[in-house]
């Protein structure tokens, strides 16, 4: 059981379990989940060797509140100060592990998370991850009388049962088939492998006990390479001869690439229009569940001391409401030279 689990190792992340560190929370009991091989993946990957990671952004004010700050630094100077974070700090990160569903206990202040490795409980999760980009589309033309029907995920648009037809092979393919049968929908999965090399042991085990059960069909070795309108249905051809010409109700794109916001929406947390609805400190409306980092920043986007900034305020409240600890609004006390 932990005090708070914190999905993302970026520097939205690593500065939440500093402030945790610094309120007086046990190491032990602080988790950071993250997806990517290691921390900071964005800065890392994105960032030329020679370009400044700035401390101001797009008119946020570079005036530090908690434990950690940054100034204007070079890529090496910035990832060296959060590699010193962590050690400093005993921050355990669990890397290469992908968080797919957070359950809400009705009855107490507890969340259990689930992974592809296993599953942990925490009294406080902070989601911290990063604005990712839009979801990948097919190389193929998809008629305009089809918008309403073509899907690049399971929350935009409500849809029970009906006929659709999810395409890929990957944890969001099994985990949109998951989502979608619970809504009474009728699921054909179509994937141009032969078996699920990419997926979890977890998603495999679900997406082939629901086809075990008929209430997925999974076309192996198949390969979408149109679609047509089809008097308002969306006609998908294959490749294959033996899979030929379908009609469906809609068809759903699970090609990699999506955004946060699917993620965000299945595991409950509200929008007002196209940003995530936040509270007091970051807060989302799932009690204990907080959001930090560009994702609560608003239609102007965050930078690296809005993260940081964002996690000192959440914990003042996470100290308030859940955890006993005493989360001082000290100011900046580290920064990179």
């Amino acid at each position: 059981m932990y005090d708070m689990i914190v999905i993302g190792a970026g520097p939205a992340g690593i500065s939440m379990a500093s402030e945790a560190r610094a309120a007086g929370i046990g190491a032990g009991k602080i988790l950071i989940v993250e997806k990517a091989a290691e921390h900071s993946f964005s800065i890392k990957r994105y960032y030329p060797d020679n370009k400044l990671v700035t401390a101001n952004y797009k008119g946020f004010e570079a005036a530090c509140t908690g434990v950690m700050c940054l100034v204007d630094s070079s890529k090496h100077e910035t990832i060296s100060y959060l590699d010193r974070t962590i050690s400093e700090n005993s921050i355990t990160v669990h890397y290469e592990e992908t968080v797919f569903r957070i359950h809400k206990d009705a009855a107490q202040q507890r969340f259990t998370i689930t992974t592809d490795r296993g599953s942990y409980d925490a009294t406080v999760v902070v989601i911290a991850i990063g604005i990712l980009g839009k979801p990948n589309k097919p190389g193929y033309r998809i008629p305009p009388s089809l918008k309403e029907r073509i899907l690049y995920d399971v929350t935009t648009t409500d849809v029970a049962g009906a006929g659709i037809l999810v395409v890929g092979g990957g944890d969001s393919a099994s985990e949109y088939c998951q989502y979608l049968v619970q809504k009474g929908n009728r699921i054909t999965l179509s994937y141009r492998r032969v078996d699920f090399s990419r997926m979890n042991d977890i998603n495999r085990r679900s997406i082939l006990a629901l086809a075990q059960r008929g209430q997925v069909e999974i076309m192996f070795g198949s390969n979408v390479t149109g679609v047509a309108d089809a008097s308002g249905k969306p006609a998908v051809a294959f490749a294959e001869p033996g899979f030929g010409r379908r009609t469906y109700d809609f068809v759903l794109y699970a090609l990699g690439g999506t955004t946060p916001h699917n993620f965000l929406k299945t595991i409950g947390i509200e929008f007002d229009g196209e940003e995530p609805y936040v509270q007091e400190a970051h807060e989302t409306n799932v009690r204990g569940m907080f959001l930090i980092g560009d994702l609560s920043a608003g239609t102007k986007g965050g930078s690296i001391i809005w993260a940081f900034n964002s996690a000192n305020t959440a914990m003042k409240r996470i100290c308030r409401e859940y955890l006993r600890c005493s989360a001082d609004p000290s100011s900046a006390k580290s920064v990179p030279r």
